[in-house]
């Protein structure tokens, strides 16, 4: 009998091994491309208000712009942001493209429109993220903060272009 646990527990790290090591992917990140209006009012929100870092910048030019199919031909330039300052943390970034403006409407709740409709950040302190965010004006949506459980709560906002951020946190 403890032969076959053995056996079996043997099987399921081999299993687990061979699944991870069979994965497509290069890197357990994700970089989110987020084209704004205003890069200043999008960075000073994000950066002071939700408390992310800017980690770099870069410029497209023109002809990459269009080889690639990132755009007709424009060029623009990208402002990297992330949680924390580290090759672990995924990349938020700002897309700045002269003239580009929202074809949709601003959205009032995440129905309104067929798109990714929010990004999720779990906090330290939801309470810090929300005294930065009040002192810019930004209005918290709904009645958040609001209890998910005994530990946690969670606030919902919107950055100056509309997407929705979810923050989730103590107080």
């Amino acid at each position: 009998m403890k032969k076959y646990l053995i056996l079996s527990v043997a099987f399921a790290l081999l299993a687990a091994f061979t699944a991870k090591a069979q994965s497509n992917f290069s890197s357990k990140l994700i970089g989110v491309g987020v084209v704004v209006a205003d890069i200043e009012k999008s960075v000073d929100f994000y950066v002071n208000g939700i408390g992310m870092v800017k980690t770099s910048s870069f410029n497209i030019a023109e002809d990459f712009a269009k080889r690639s199919g990132l755009s007709n031909g424009v060029p623009f330039a990208v402002t990297v942001l992330k949680l924390e300052n580290s090759p672990e943390a995924n990349e938020w970034k700002l897309i700045s493209i002269k003239g580009a403006k929202a074809t949709h409407p601003k959205q009032n709740f995440i129905q309104d429109d067929v798109r990714p409709q929010y990004i999720t950040i779990n906090v330290k302190s939801l309470k810090a993220v929300i005294d930065r965010l009040t002192k810019m004006n930004v209005k918290l949506l709904g009645s958040t903060p609001t209890a998910l459980n005994a530990q946690s709560q969670f606030a919902f906002v919107q950055d100056p272009d509309g997407n929705f951020i979810e923050l989730i946190g103590p107080m």
